[in-house]
């Protein structure tokens, strides 16, 4: 499974030249060459995890393409597609997953785990959010730091920087699942020097951990 990191919290599995969609969102370049997409995953309705421009830049090519999300997503999805501006033709379907679920789409299998997004201030609405485990392997916990239960995470996607999280809580999530490897994620909204110092705490963590940690940079690709 071939792993491909883009800006944000943007990520594209690949078995066989068929392609899983993590999280495409605001931060993230256009998507181009999108052909051969077997599912999307949106882990939760904030812009940064997903667009109606970026979502539509998958189905143009790849109709009917399964996209699984909770249901906050298909709410936000529904009401996007209802506005004025929006593209004409039908909404694009969302399978709504929860804490618990498995589903299979293509070679992929994807497992399901958490409810809701991390706390950003108690003056903000929690919403929806859920984690996403592929083929086993790979874990992505979206806006949370939800732990998968029975799991031995092969390969680990970390938060390294967002509005609801501090670096302590980063060290501890990534010393609690004790990942074999382990990339940063969701660390636009920092500058070059707070990648670099969220890269080496959770280098040091996966470490402690006997892990092997790999500084992704947009663009890169990890064979897993």
């Amino acid at each position: 499974m071939k792993l491909t990191k883009l800006e944000h919290a943007a990520l594209i599995l690949e078995v066989g030249g068929q392609k899983l969609y993590i999280d495409p969102g605001s931060f993230t370049t256009a998507l181009t060459e999108t052909a051969g997409a077997a599912a999307v995953v949106i882990t939760h309705e904030h812009p940064d995890h997903w667009t109606p421009d970026q979502l539509r830049r998958i189905l143009e090519v790849n109709e009917g393409v399964p996209i699984y999300a909770p249901a906050g997503v298909a709410a936000a999805v529904a009401t996007a597609s209802a506005r004025d501006d929006a593209p004409r033709g039908p909404p694009p379907h969302i399978t709504v997953v929860r804490d618990g679920d498995t589903v299979t789409a293509g070679p992929f299998t994807l497992r399901f785990f958490g409810q809701t997004h991390a706390v950003i201030h108690e003056s903000i609405p929690v919403v929806d959010n859920v984690g996403v485990l592929v083929n086993e392997e790979l874990y992505y916990a979206g806006d949370s730091f939800t732990i998968p239960t029975d799991v031995q995470v092969g390969t680990l996607a970390v938060p390294a920087g967002a509005p609801w999280l501090k670096i302590s809580e980063v060290i501890d999530y990534v010393l609690a699942v004790r990942p074999r490897r382990s990339f940063p994620t969701h660390e636009m909204v920092l500058s070059r020097a707070g990648k670099d110092l969220s890269n080496a705490r959770i280098k040091a963590a996966t470490q402690q951990g006997d892990g092997e940690f790999f500084p992704l940079e947009p663009g890169d690709v990890l064979d897993l």
